[in-house]
């Protein structure tokens, strides 16, 4: 039984930039990597989604390996660790619920305005209107033209494809996104989709979550941990 430790990415940029780590985000990957480095946890593959933000997590961690005289895989990209796009959601729901739902209408405009300041909390804050559209999503309220939520599902789950040939005693590192590291926990707990979008609204920036994996079967031993991160303001969600 292998061991398979899946990290979300550190504190990405705002809105309108999401795709890239911010300095916070830097620094919560690099004090992952020392943790785990002083831990000695040893890795025999390490894989990312190809977005930017997990693969600059990545190299944060593996670079505090080096750091610490540690060998450190290559890392090996999979784009079925990738987070669904939000973007491409809302563009394709958030219309329709506002023809359809009244109290999206009030919260999207709300959000529209907020998001209008350079500074904004909205920036860094899962919103009301980003509950209503996602849950449109989840629930296939409206054919969307992009990934559905099942096909998301489905695509993110198949990458334990990759993990079945590691051998007992190996450990094995995904650096990805709070949605397919709550899928992961969801398939592993026989989750529904609404429960799995809860799990990853409360996944801390970098947080740590720990599984075994023995022919496809997964077994969890912990989720969302933040050893690595002791002070409050180290601990962010967005």
């Amino acid at each position: 039984m292998s061991s398979l430790y899946l990290v979300r990415h550190g504190q990405a940029g705002l809105r309108h930039d999401y795709d890239t780590l911010s300095d916070l985000g830097r620094t919560q990957a690099r004090l992952l990597g020392e943790y785990l480095a002083a831990q000695k946890v040893h890795f025999s593959a390490v894989y990312s989604g190809a977005l930017k933000r997990q693969r600059e997590t990545a190299r944060e961690a593996l670079g505090a390996y080096v750091k610490a005289g540690i060998r450190a895989p290559e890392i090996q990209i999979d784009t079925r660790w990738n987070e669904f796009d939000l973007d491409a959601v809302y563009r394709a729901i958030a219309p329709r619920l506002r023809e359809d739902d009244p109290e999206f209408h009030a919260e999207h405009e709300k959000l529209r305005q907020l998001l209008a300041q350079e500074n904004s909390p909205a920036h860094r804050t899962w919103t009301l209107a980003d509950t209503l559209v996602v849950r449109a999503w989840v629930t296939g309220r409206y054919e969307v033209p992009g990934e559905s939520w099942q096909a998301f599902r489905e695509r993110v789950s198949s990458a334990v494809d990759a993990l079945n040939g590691f051998a007992p005693g190996e450990s094995v590192a995904v650096f990805s996104s709070a949605t397919p590291v709550a899928v992961w926990v969801g398939m592993a707990l026989a989750l529904d989709g609404q429960h799995v979008m809860r799990l990853a609204g409360v996944t801390y920036n970098a947080a740590l979550t720990t599984m075994r994996v023995r022919a496809g079967d997964l077994a969890l031993y912990s989720f969302n941990g933040t050893p690595h991160l002791p002070e409050p303001h180290l601990r962010t969600f967005r």
